[in-house]
């Protein structure tokens, strides 16, 4: 198993190299960067500091996984937008993104921030699932151009309106059809789902390629009462290769608090019924 960890945890600490120091050496196989804690708009993160992360990363034998957070930051950017434009500058952004996220040695891109694909008013579920189709589709060319891919959330009703359940995400992943665009899941988001998460896991293994590792509780893995057995028994079976990297939403217990304590339980969780 693999295991990264999301680069905004450490947004306090302003010192991209100071943080893959810091992961690889409690032992983290990979970084996982959100861009607005560089810059709101990734244009704006230079050649030279993209260049920087990559060595740094490379000279400490870490994984940048790549990009998530993406619509994060930047204003006018939307994936269910009726208006033309907003939808030009959206694919146009994305690809953006994945120059980025190359340009990084990053090899997958998360697409969730909920606000910037809530459906809007007088629109449609159907229209809104065309106009994300339409935004993505313009970006496979560079997708695979770049080898990243872009990877799906399924998010809960709390968050979102569009894309709140893993069948309807598959369905806007089949109906793009390109193998660079794919599912990620997420322990939290996965929260209020009919089936469990090793059932949901199970079920959509063939487009699976990312999953987050957090607690229902906002917290990390291990801060909270899931039980995280079962996920990894179920990634095993599966035979996923990809990343488990751990995202949070509550920052209280500190960057080094929440990375050591959700690695060690990580590793406990995931060793437990291994052969």
């Amino acid at each position: 198993m693999k295991y990264g960890i999301c680069s905004e945890i450490f947004k306090d600490w302003n010192d991209v190299g100071r943080t893959i120091d810091y992961v690889k050496s409690i032992g983290y196989d990979g970084l996982e960067i959100a861009p607005f804690t560089l810059s709101d708009y990734v244009t704006d993160i230079s050649a030279a500091t993209r260049e920087d992360i990559r060595k740094r990363a490379e000279a400490a034998g870490l994984d940048i996984i790549g990009l998530h957070w993406l619509f994060v930051g930047p204003q006018g950017v939307h994936l269910t937008s009726p208006d033309d434009d907003v939808r030009a500058f959206t694919a146009q952004y994305l690809r953006d993104l994945t120059q980025c996220c190359a340009d990084m040695g990053g090899k997958v891109m998360i697409l969730g921030s909920p606000m910037q694909r809530n459906i809007g008013r007088d629109v449609t579920y159907n229209q809104a699932f065309g106009y994300a189709q339409g935004i993505i589709e313009q970006v496979t060319s560079t997708l695979e151009a770049c080898g990243v891919t872009l990877c799906l959330e399924q998010l809960t009703h709390h968050e979102t309106n569009f894309l709140q359940t893993p069948e309807e995400t598959v369905e806007l992943i089949e109906a793009i059809g390109h193998p660079n665009v794919q599912l990620i899941l997420d322990t939290k988001a996965m929260s209020f789902l009919k089936q469990d998460r090793p059932e949901t896991i199970r079920k959509f293994a063939k487009h699976l390629r990312h999953y987050h590792a957090n607690d229902q509780n906002l917290e990390g893995p291990g801060f909270g009462s899931v039980d995280f057995v079962p996920i990894f028994d179920a990634l095993r079976d599966v035979h996923f290769d990809g990343y488990v990297s751990v995202e949070v939403f509550k920052f209280d217990p500190g960057p080094e608090a929440i990375a050591t304590r959700s690695l060690e339980y990580m590793k406990r969780a995931a060793g437990s019924n291994a052969n």
